[in-house]
């Protein structure tokens, strides 16, 4: 541990410049007079370290003493440092490792490029998170990782999206994070499938090893499972006539599963058709826009929502 520490006070001091005991103390967790031992323990072994008291002073280390990296350009060093949201590696225990070593990075780079590595922090995010999504990690979650990295097989119970529960034999091969939510590849009768992490239900971890198939590459894999996902013709499909006001609304919440048919007509209404997973969903969307949307087909969709206003009225009445 203490290795490591030594090591973060030598990163800290040259990504920060000069930092009093008691902010290195506070950084690392430890008291202001562990970090007193460290620094002698540094300046000992080697390291140009030295401290400034009074007012305005602190512990450095001499401006030339630095390791840097070499071919790096303004474009890479930018890459490098793009502020992006850390969820998906702390759900996997890699969190910190990441901020470790950006920080290793920036540490490196000669002082000419550190402005670069903040310009395009403050100017640029990747959130690759979804506004509303469950933050709670799956109960079998560690179970699931070992069985992964050790390559074990799982029996599980798996919910399918009809809420029928079933038991399963999976030879998992890999976690995929996809929008913030988590997905494991498994193969089931030599089939490689894709799974809901939080539609498992129960996890048993056997002690049984299975061997991965030899041409499986996982970004390759997932690039095609990705494009063929998209190619699939939708369950259902209608056509809407929608308010001008609620156009956005329509565009924000199902991109890429819309196409306009017809200009807005002289009241601005817009007609659209929609490809979406089942009829019920359809329903629900003509009665969260009831009084902005007209169902132009088909006709059982207009007659299931007719049924259900008359249903819902008759209910409130009793």
């Amino acid at each position: 541990m203490r290795a490591d520490r030594l090591l973060s006070i030598i990163l800290l001091l040259q990504t920060r410049g000069k930092m009093t005991a008691k902010a290195l103390a506070e950084e690392l967790e430890v008291s202001r007079r562990t970090i007193l031992r460290d620094i002698t323990a540094l300046s000992f072994s080697g390291v140009p370290v030295y401290s400034e008291g009074g007012h305005g002073g602190g512990i450095a280390l001499v401006e030339e003493y630095r390791t840097t990296l070499t071919g790096l350009n303004k474009f890479e060093v930018q890459s490098l440092f793009v502020a992006n949201n850390n969820d998906a590696l702390r759900d996997v225990g890699l969190g910190d490792a990441g901020e470790r070593l950006l920080l290793k990075l920036l540490a490196a780079l000669p002082n000419t490029q550190h402005s670069t590595a903040n310009h395009i922090r403050q100017r640029l995010m990747i959130d690759p998170t979804w506004w509303w999504h469950d933050a709670s990690i799956s109960p079998f979650w560690d179970d699931i990782q070992k069985a992964v990295y050790e390559d074990r097989l799982i029996e599980v119970e798996y919910e399918n999206f009809d809420g029928k529960i079933t038991q399963r034999l999976l030879a998992p091969y890999s976690l995929v994070c996809k929008s913030s939510v988590w997905y494991l590849l498994a193969e089931r009768d030599k089939e490689l499938r894709t799974y809901r992490v939080t539609r498992i239900h129960s996890v048993r971890l056997l002690d049984k090893s299975f061997s991965r198939r030899t041409d499986f590459d996982l970004p390759t894999y997932w690039r095609a499972q990705a494009q063929s996902f998209e190619n699939l013709p939708s369950e259902y499909s209608c056509v809407l006539r929608i308010h001008p006001e609620r156009i956005s609304f329509i565009k924000w919440l199902m991109p890429g599963r819309w196409e306009l048919i017809e200009d807005a007509n002289d009241k601005g209404w817009m007609t659209i058709s929609l490809t979406m997973d089942s009829d019920l969903l359809a329903k629900m969307l003509v009665f969260g826009l009831a009084g902005f949307v007209e169902v132009v087909e088909p006709t059982e969709l207009k007659d299931a929502v007719v049924a259900k206003a008359r249903d819902v009225l008759k209910h409130l009445a009793s």
